[in-house]
């Protein structure tokens, strides 16, 4: 009986799209069966089908079923085994034997032909496969037994598989399933094979394996007692399949087309790359490359995971974070040095239309509901000491000596009430940010840059709102009086701590006011040291990255200590206000952010023997216990040696201040505090939660600088090192006095607070590694 006329169907609508899914030629129409009669006489596709064709379809099912019985029952009488049984999945030792050809899956995505030569230990069999490569497998990779094949060569493998490219075409088995699922017919695969081709000999039957075991669309295979089926599935199911099927192919398409967007973008220089915004026009680009982003700094979801995946192995990188950070930085969509900790943490790093509109209101309008109790201050000396490149100026100092030798100082403060309202959208945004983001590369401020660097902030020469805080000193430093009002001041001088530590150094007549502060911070600085404060002034690093998106970019590095005569002066005086604050909060029963800090329990004097200076301070700050707060009376500062403490001075940098500022000054208007106790504690818990990421940005960014500055020094260079401690044996912590950071290694002599050399053997920031090695000088000191 000849087979039917599957192929010819397609032709007549089969189709033809499942050819480019197994990547096999068409079939050759001159190898077709001469029995192929055209499909038009018999059917039309979507209308009824002939009775011939169905009549033909049962009777060659019927013959082969009865071929197959009277086969089965000879195999038995003769104890043969016949074909099926040696192409069944479930097959044993037995079932094999040498020269037999057959398939067997290598890996997850590989299957392979192969002649069995001998057996491998009790159930293995070694095996040549099509590539020539002898192997040992087990019964169970074996996926299918060529039948009718023995004693091959393995040297004809090729041979074998160039005559069944010829035949592998998928369109016959969607044929195939339009005749058998109208009856919902299982079948074999040597029916299959006499269907199709008119035959089940050994190439017939292996190409008819080969299109069923590898369809994902019409059939579905299952296992009977004796043998595998093929079942057609459902018209639905097979609807549902063919359109998960096309999705697939669009979705490689569009795999394919990005990776060829990637790959020509790579292979551009660096200053020829493709801008940022160029990857995020089109839709599905976008989400690709916003899932490789995803996938570097490990904060993607399953589909964004997939995605990466598929990307970078498509480019033939391994799947990995660091390898999706290098394509994106290859293919410039990312500059050399990104700061992945932006994307990591989500940072809010722009603001939204609704709040830049906002803003811009209250520049125009800007309100101030103080302005007829502000107090005149514009007469005061008025000095602003910051970093050299402060954007945001919230506090400034005056001073002088009243008539009875006493002396009284004022800490200035911006005043960004009078624009901001409690609850406002400006508020909310504030809060949902807790703090400015001061990094080596940029400033995220805590309210939009019109604001605060210019509304807001103190500026020299013009006259500024303000909450000026006064304190008269008792001769021993103590707080005599305090007054907190509104103001209006006229800054005289902006100041770097550099510069003010010069001008205190000329000690000239024309800035007495500054030698007046000078004294004033020296004599609180002792009287806190009597109130048992504890000293943790260290030496920090400080870096500015002028140009961060080259690919050398310029490093700016600055070392300042903290016990530098003007930032000691500063932060002395930021302290007194605090305390002047706290006081007032007490005196007036105001809820206010108070924040105290116990003492250790560890005593100051139990490190009277290390030296002044960052080893003593490293070792107070090893034993502090952790911040309290509370916000309905002051808790004891036991660190800062004061009974009270308010963070006030930075109210546009820092939301907590901000929350002090509404509180005071609502007070001095006389209306109700708009906080309660309760209300603060939960705002603060918000800000905070926020404040430490800021930190934690902060920390990693300077980190990955101050290794990126290491690096670009010349190799063997020589740096001075205090050993701050011992962590074991002789492995210590410690302070690169020329960078400010702290390091770990190996030290052969020394002991606390005593310097030592150090060189630096490797540094990468991207890897956050840092090698150091100590380097003794003096080596006869060393054999002694």
């Amino acid at each position: 009986m000849g087979p039917l006329p599957m192929a010819a169907r397609a032709a007549g609508g089969c189709s033809s799209a499942a050819l480019a899914f197994f990547g096999f030629r068409p079939l050759r129409r001159g190898l077709r069966p001469a029995a192929a009669f055209s499909w038009a006489e018999s059917s039309h596709y979507g209308g009824c089908r002939s009775r011939l064709a169905h009549s033909l379809v049962d009777s060659v099912l019927d013959e082969l079923r009865s071929r197959r019985l009277r086969r089965v029952q000879v195999s038995a009488k003769l104890g043969l085994q016949g074909t099926k049984e040696l192409s069944d999945n479930k097959i044993d030792k037995r079932a094999l034997q040498k020269g037999l050809l057959l398939e067997f899956q290598k890996d997850s995505e590989r299957s392979l032909l192969a002649v069995v030569e001998r057996p491998d230990g009790k159930k293995n069999w070694m095996v040549t496969d099509q590539n020539g490569i002898l192997s040992s497998i087990k019964p169970q990779q074996v996926t299918y037994v060529v039948p009718g094949v023995m004693n091959f060569d393995s040297s004809r493998i090729d041979e074998f598989l160039e005559k069944a490219q010829d035949l592998l075409d998928p369109t016959v088995v969607e044929c195939a399933w339009m005749e058998l699922s109208e009856k919902d017919k299982s079948i074999t695969v040597e029916e299959f094979a006499e269907i199709v081709y008119g035959n089940k000999e050994s190439l017939e039957s292996y190409c008819a394996h080969f299109l069923l075991s590898r369809d994902i669309v019409y059939f579905v295979k299952v296992e009977s007692r004796d043998y595998s089926m093929y079942q057609p599935r459902s018209p639905p199911q097979v609807e549902e399949l063919l359109r998960r099927k096309l999705a697939k192919e669009e979705a490689e398409k569009e795999l394919e087309e990005f990776v060829h967007l990637l790959k020509s973008a790579k292979a551009l220089p660096m200053e020829s790359k493709p801008p940022k915004s160029s990857w995020l026009v089109d839709d599905k680009v976008r989400q690709k490359i916003e899932a490789l982003q995803a996938y570097a700094v490990d904060a993607c979801d399953d589909e964004q995971r997939r995605s990466a995946g598929n990307i970078l192995k498509a480019m033939g990188f391994t799947r990995t974070s660091s390898a999706a950070l290098k394509l994106l930085i290859n293919v410039g969509y990312f500059p050399v040095h990104v700061n992945l900790d932006l994307f990591k943490y989500d940072v809010r790093i722009s603001y939204t239309e609704e709040v830049l509109s906002a803003a811009e209101e209250l520049l125009v309008d800007r309100p101030d509901s103080d302005m007829h109790i502000r107090k005149d201050l514009s007469a005061l000396k008025v000095y602003a000491i910051d970093v050299d490149e402060a954007d945001e100026l919230d506090d400034a100092l005056s001073a002088t000596r009243l008539p009875d030798g006493r002396i009284k100082v004022w800490i200035h403060v911006a005043d960004p009430t009078c624009l901001i309202k409690p609850r406002s959208i400006m508020d909310r945004e504030a809060m949902h940010r807790g703090t400015s983001i001061f990094l080596p590369t940029a400033t995220f401020p805590m309210f939009p840059e019109r604001l605060a660097m210019s509304a807001m902030s103190l500026q020299q020469g013009k006259q500024c709102k303000s909450v000026s805080v006064s304190v008269i000193l008792h001769p021993d430093g103590s707080i005599a009086e305090y007054t907190l009002e509104n103001s209006i001041i006229k800054p005289t001088y902006m100041l770097t701590y550099e510069s003010a530590t010069e001008l205190l150094y000329m000690n000239l007549e024309e800035e007495e006011e500054l030698r007046i502060l000078q004294e004033a911070a020296s004599i609180r600085a002792q009287w806190r040291r009597a109130q048992g404060s504890i000293d943790t002034a260290m030496i920090e690093p400080r870096i500015k990255v002028s140009n961060p998106d080259d690919p050398e970019p310029n490093i700016n590095l600055y070392v300042e200590d903290q016990a530098n005569p003007a930032m000691q002066l500063v932060s002395e005086m930021m302290i007194l206000c605090g305390e002047a604050v706290a006081a007032f909060g007490a005196d007036n029963n105001l809820p206010l952010p108070y924040r105290g800090h116990p003492q250790s329990s560890t005593a100051v004097s139990a490190f009277s023997h290390l030296p002044d200076g960052p080893a003593r301070s490293f070792a107070n700050i090893s034993v502090l216990r952790a911040a309290e707060m509370d916000f309905q009376k002051p808790v004891p500062h036991g660190v800062l040696g004061i009974p009270g403490y308010v963070q006030f001075t930075s109210p546009i940098r820092r939301y907590v201040d901000l929350l002090a500022h509404y509180q005071v000054k609502a007070f001095l208007r006389g209306d109700s505090p708009p906080y309660s106790a309760g209300d603060l504690e939960g705002m603060t818990f918000i800000a905070s939660m926020h404040v430490k990421v800021a930190r934690r940005l902060h920390s990693n960014s300077l980190r990955y600088w101050l290794l990126e500055y290491l690096r670009r020094q010349p190799k063997g260079r020589k740096y001075k090192a205090l050993i701050l401690k011992f962590v074991k044996d002789r492995m210590a912590v410690l302070l690169l006095l020329e960078v400010g950071m702290q390091v770990t290694t190996t030290v052969l002599r020394g002991k606390v607070g005593d310097e030592v050399s150090v060189a630096v053997e490797t540094a990468h920031p991207r890897d956050d590694i840092l090698s150091i090695r100590e380097v003794i000088e003096d080596t006869d000191d060393t054999e002694e």
